[in-house]
This record gives C-alpha cells, structure tokens and sequence, in this order.
C-alpha cells in the first residue's frame, strides 16, 4: 500500500514536468519558425508540390537574406550539381570554402563537394588537387574512390595502382583484379610501343596480384608471338583453361594460328576440337570448322557443325551451318541457300555481342573495361546468343 501511495503522489509530478518540457520545446519551435524568412517556407512549398525550379529561386532568396545558413548552402550547391549546373555548384561551395567562420568539419565538406563538382565538370586536375588534400580526414575513403577514377579516365596506371593500393589498405576490401588489370595495360602499352622487356615484368606482377588473371596469359602468349616464339605462345594461352576455361573462346583464333606457324595444324585443330567438346563456344566453333574444312574437306567440316548445332542449337550455329551447306550445294540449290544465310545471317547480327554482367551494356568486341560502368573484367566472354544457353 506504501508504494501505491508515493506511485499517487508522483504522477502528477510526472504530467508537470512533461508538460513543461513540452511548453519549452514549442516555445523554441516558435522562436526558430519567426526567425526563419518567408522564403524558406515559400521553398518547401514548392518542393512539396514539385516545383524544384521555383524551390531553388526561394531558397537563394534565403541565402541572400541570411548567410548564416550553412546547411542550405550545402543543400543548394548539391541540388546545383545533380541538375547539372555545374558552376552555380562551384560558385557555392567556393564561397563555403573561403569563409573564415566556418568551422574545420565543415571545411572539409565544402572541399569535398568542391572536389566533387570539379569532376562532374570535367576538371579532373583541379577535381585531383582536392580529393588529395582530404587525405587523413573522415572523407578520405571516398576521395580515394574518386581519385582511382580519375587515374583510370586519364589513363595514369601507376598512380591508379598506388591509389587503389591505398583504398585497399583503408576499406579492407581486395583491390586485386583491378591492380592485375592495371599492369595489364601498362605491359599492353609496353607491347604496342615494341618495349617487350618492359612487359614482361607488369605481366608477372599482374599473375602475382591476381593468378586468375586470363589477360595476362592472354598478353603473354601476344607478347612470345610478337618475339618469334609460337610455341611459347601456345604454352601461356594453354595456361587459360586452368584459370577460366570460357576465357577460351578469346584465343581460339590465336591458338590456331600459332599451331600453323610451327606445321602443327592439325594438332591445333585437335585441341581446340577437344575444347569445343568440354566448353560449346561459337568462336571455338568457328575456328575448329574452318581448321577442319583447310585439313578434311568441306564433307567433314558441314559433319562437324551439324552435330555441334544439334548439341547446342542456336541460331549463330545455324548461320554457321548454312555456310557449310553452301560449299557443297549444286548451282540450282545454292541461289535459295543464299537467300536462306542472308535472312539468318541478317537476324543473329544483334546476337554476336559481348553483354557487361553489371550493367548489361553489350558491344561487338570484347572489352576488360565496361566503357559504361567502367568496371573491370565483367563481360562474359561468350556471346549474348550463347549466354542464354546452359553451358
């Protein structure tokens, strides 16, 4: 009965206290309401009834009025740089920047969105300059993730190595494939401008870094055959199966090739038969028909697509076995069997394509770099047609 009692004698004390509380917070809503401009209110209402245009006029006309209101000289200049306006949002997170009353956390997130709509600009140097003088500081992780682009637009390998070095350090998350990718095309270029002895060394690393790296045994094998070595060639491109035997279809053609090169033909078109057998490609296809037709004969070669098409039916098989057709069709055939290839063939043009797994983007060559993404090694290296099929 004794707790009872004093339960009685607080619950009013409780409901006072609440409402006080309560008195004292609307008081302060008030206050706060009456200092803000008319034109702040004029600009929610416009952003509730979708009027973003209207909105920004109103709230500048609240910058105007009081400058002292930093949230909504961040919020503008973000609004600036997602419409596109890029100088407008350049013009306000400058004038941020500059003040001198601004405090340091508040600093440092002018000069990160500053940095920001540099590089929606295209200033990527000026965009660069920035994002490095964040380093240390809570937008460090972020900067580094921008700046790694910035090096990979521009196409500065080293420097996107380091950096990607850097943001693997600071997130814990591998950075392997895209640091393998990068000497990758330091040792490609090396190629181009005939440095082989400068290559060598970025493929090593780019297999160290990442030892399912295809491109790399991909570029090798380029790199022996550049320097007269066929044999060599063949040994790295052999070397794909066991880090991803889809990647096969890339090299078919050079694999065939290079067996050519050492009078080993019909070696090489016994391998890649044997390819063809364990992982039903279109590329590899083509190279063991045409290998099979220069070595066996027209009869053999339209043998072999018949039964690969009945294996994998699709319509780039089709157009494949048409061909076929045709080298051994008589005169009064071979007018319709034209006509027939020319309609498929007309219809499996948009079938031959590469399609990037993260964004769907599709290209008639193959790309290690999604030009739309700009991710790194998400092109299947099967054909859009042969990507819908159970392997």
């Amino acid at each position: 009965m004794e707790i009872e009692f004093w339960w009685l004698l607080a619950l009013p004390l409780f409901f006072a206290l609440g409402w006080l509380a309560a008195r004292i917070d609307i008081k302060q809503l008030l206050s706060e309401s009456r200092a803000l401009p008319m034109s702040y209110f004029k600009g929610l209402n416009f952003l509730l009834n979708e009027q973003p245009d209207k909105a920004i006029e109103a709230f500048i006309e609240v910058v105007k009025v009081d400058p002292q209101t930093i949230e909504l000289h961040f919020a503008l200049g973000s609004l600036f740089r997602r419409r596109g306006e890029v100088e407008r949002a350049i013009r306000m997170h400058q004038n941020l920047a500059e003040r001198p009353d601004l405090a340091p956390q508040q600093k440092l997130s002018a000069l990160f969105e500053l940095a920001q709509d540099y590089f929606k600009a295209g200033l990527l140097d000026r965009a660069e300059e920035h994002f490095l003088r964040l380093d240390g500081s809570p937008y460090a992780e972020e900067a580094l993730k921008f700046l790694l682009e910035i090096f990979e637009q521009e196409k500065e390998w080293h420097r996107a190595i380091e950096i990607a070095e850097k943001l693997q350090a600071v997130t814990g998350r591998s950075h392997q494939k895209e640091i393998a990718n990068f000497h990758c095309e330091l040792a490609g270029s090396a190629l181009m401008h005939s440095r082989p002895d400068s290559a060598h060394p970025h493929l090593a690393e780019a297999l160290a870094h990442h030892r399912l790296c295809v491109r790399a045994n991909l570029l090798l094998g380029d790199l022996e055959m550049a320097a007269g070595r066929p044999g060599a060639a063949i040994d790295a491109w052999k070397r794909i199966e066991s880090q991803n035997p889809a990647y096969l279809a890339l090299v078919a053609e050079r694999l065939y090739n290079a067996f050519k090169l050492t009078g080993k033909a019909e070696e090489g078109v016994n391998l890649l038969r044997g390819y063809l057998a364990r992982y039903p490609s279109l590329d590899l296809l083509n190279m063991v028909f045409q290998g099979t037709l220069e070595s066996q004969g027209t009869e053999v070669a339209y043998r072999l697509v018949r039964d690969e098409l009945r294996r994998t039916p699709t319509l780039l098989g089709l157009d494949k076995l048409l061909e076929a057709q045709l080298l051994e069709a008589p005169l009064e055939r071979r007018r319709d069997l034209e006509l027939i290839k020319e309609l498929v063939h007309q219809h499996t043009r948009g079938l031959a394509l590469y399609k990037c797994d993260n964004c769907g983007f599709k290209a008639r060559q193959y790309y290690w770099h999604c030009p739309a993404c700009a991710a790194w090694e998400t092109y299947t290296p099967r054909r859009t047609e042969e990507a819908r099929l159970p392997a």
